[in-house]
């Protein structure tokens, strides 16, 4: 038996691998590249999203704070109100990076950066 991987509000989280991300404009700005999820609440705190390169060179990756992303059934992908060029200018780590995960100052200016709370702001 197979488990279901899609309903109609939940998702698993290798499908969401590889989704599309665009702006309002409708111009396609990425795809998730993968998930960091808050171990302690099950939270997804950041959807992190390819952007830039060429069949992977030279990628970099913006950690999104989930809360910005909606999904948008008809274009089959996620929609954040952002341009490119505020992209390009937004906290970011080369293919290979390590990015400062569980520094609160490194998260916070994330979240600053997009002008959103921090996700763990509701769990401590």
């Amino acid at each position: 038996m197979q488990a279901i991987q899609e309903t109609g509000t939940l998702i698993a989280a290798d499908k969401v691998k590889g989704t599309k991300v665009y702006n309002s404009d409708g111009e396609n700005l990425g795809e998730v590249d993968d998930l960091m999820i808050d171990k302690r609440s099950g939270q997804v705190a950041y959807a992190i999203m390819s952007f830039g390169g060429f069949l992977g060179i030279g990628d970099r990756y913006h950690p999104l704070p989930w809360s910005i992303l909606t999904y948008d059934p008809e274009r089959g992908g996620y929609v954040v109100d952002l341009s490119r060029e505020v992209l390009e200018r937004a906290p970011a780590f080369a293919a290979g990076g390590a990015p400062d995960w569980g520094n609160r100052e490194y998260e916070t200016g994330i979240h600053d950066y997009y002008g959103v709370s921090p996700y763990w702001g509701a769990l401590w």
